[in-house]
């Protein structure tokens, strides 16, 4: 069956990515941006990860380089990414300055990694264009899979709302989009159907809804909550 993924199977293949730091967060997305085909740049100061990246093949390229200093990012080509993850969460001052390096250098996208929510605010600060907190937002994850499991698949929009795959409650079996007006009832809109191969859009107010197919729904997360799921 056909999921959300679609969303980010979809984005062009040609960016390029490179991860600072490469401890469990920075191996992490390194690994799942070079399995989805993207080209990726590792980087660490530690000499014994970055020998790890390379022998476990989870980035293109993997070299060692102390991300403070500007002419190391620039003579690696990191100010030619498309997007930049500082992935230093732990030392506040190398991911702060790291952070301002790459910015000021003009990366695009600058994804960094924060620690507490001072850290973060530090990071907006000197130009972090997304601050990300990998402890808080894996926990969020495991309690909306504990209390909403007919949530299939969530694609998280910002920090309030969110794009969910669920499937067709009993409560909205054999009626219309048109009979169950989910935007005035409960905020949220349907986006479309899947049938169990391919995805059903454009929907018109006369689709019927059956229980047990998929739709995919937009709205913010306190009002995907009060879905009777």
């Amino acid at each position: 069956m056909k999921t959300i993924n679609f969303l980010t199977n979809s984005r062009p293949k040609n960016l390029q990515f490179a991860v600072i730091g490469l401890g469990r967060f920075g191996r992490a997305v390194c690994t799942s941006l070079h399995k989805m085909g993207y080209e990726v740049l590792g980087t660490d100061i530690d000499e014994k990860l970055v020998t790890q990246a390379l022998t476990q093949k989870i980035a293109s390229h993997a070299i060692q380089l102390d991300s403070t200093e500007p002419e190391s990012l620039k003579e690696a080509g990191i100010f030619e990414m498309d997007t930049v993850i500082v992935a230093i969460g732990n030392y506040l001052q190398e991911s702060i300055i790291t952070t301002l390096n790459v910015k000021e250098a003009g990366v695009e996208l600058v994804v960094a990694k924060a620690s507490s929510e001072i850290h973060g605010k530090v990071l907006r600060r000197v130009g972090a264009d997304r601050v990300v907190f990998p402890e808080n937002e894996a926990g969020c994850a495991l309690a909306s899979t504990l209390t909403q499991p007919a949530f299939l698949e969530r694609f998280e929009l910002d920090t309030e709302n969110s794009i969910v795959e669920v499937l067709v409650p009993k409560a909205f079996h054999n009626q219309t989009l048109a009979q169950l007006d989910l935007r005035k009832r409960y905020g949220v809109n349907v986006l479309a159907l899947s049938n169990g191969d391919k995805f059903i859009t454009n929907l018109n107010p006369g689709q019927v809804l059956t229980e047990g197919l998929v739709m995919v729904v937009i709205g913010s997360n306190k009002n995907l909550q009060r879905l009777p799921i």
